[in-house]
């Protein structure tokens, strides 16, 4: 009786192992605590305000922040770059994160501009990073990559295009972008920075 019943048990331990890696191949993501990425992060190529060039091999495993804003904004950006310092403040000592926080409106954000705006906020631009680039390519990334805004926004005229969003990406070491938090919602902006802080703590 106890062989008989040690093999029922083998049988239903095997069949359960089985079970769950054809869920791990049919469910992309299943594995990772039953959470499959929202997106991931394509290939890109901007300016920072020191006027470098930043790419997505810049936060090759790293945790970061994406965010869309201009400076010239007097409505939602600057609450929403007041909680993105909040998020600055708990982090910016971790070795492995970043915040990047793209222009909507590189006709004004220059460069320069840019290195004012980050002056001013008096952060280290090391750990808080500031892009301008081309128009399509900024939008591109906000809408494809990190999906902080609906694809269909795309008008037939880029120059006629304008995006803001207050959503801000959370995007893990392997590039995939993790969840997206409302940025003028304290409530989010405190469950980003828990958020961070796992993946932080996650290996590659």
């Amino acid at each position: 009786m106890s062989k008989k019943l040690g093999l029922y048990l083998l049988f239903f331990f095997l069949l359960a192992i089985g079970f769950y890696a054809t869920l791990a191949v049919l469910i992309p993501g299943y594995t990772k605590k039953g959470v499959a990425p929202v997106s991931y992060v394509r290939p890109f190529r901007f300016l920072t305000q020191d006027s470098t060039l930043f790419s997505e091999q810049d936060i090759k495993g790293k945790v970061y922040v994406a965010s869309y804003f201009f400076t010239t904004c007097k409505g939602i950006c600057p609450r929403m770059n007041n909680y993105l310092r909040t998020v600055y403040d708990e982090l910016h000592t971790e070795p492995g994160f970043l915040i990047v926080s793209h222009t909507c409106d590189p006709e004004t954000d220059s460069v320069s501009q840019l290195k004012r705006y980050a002056d001013s906020l008096q952060v280290d631009t090391r750990k808080w990073v500031f892009l301008t680039g081309r128009k399509d390519s900024l939008y591109y990334a906000a809408r494809i990559s990190y999906t902080i805004d609906d694809p269909a926004n795309n008008l037939t005229s880029i120059e006629d295009d304008f995006l803001h969003t207050q959503f801000f990406a959370l995007v893990d070491k392997n590039g995939d972008v993790k969840k997206i938090y409302d940025g003028l919602k304290e409530s989010e902006v405190k469950e980003l920075i828990a958020d961070a802080r796992k993946l932080l703590e996650e290996k590659n």
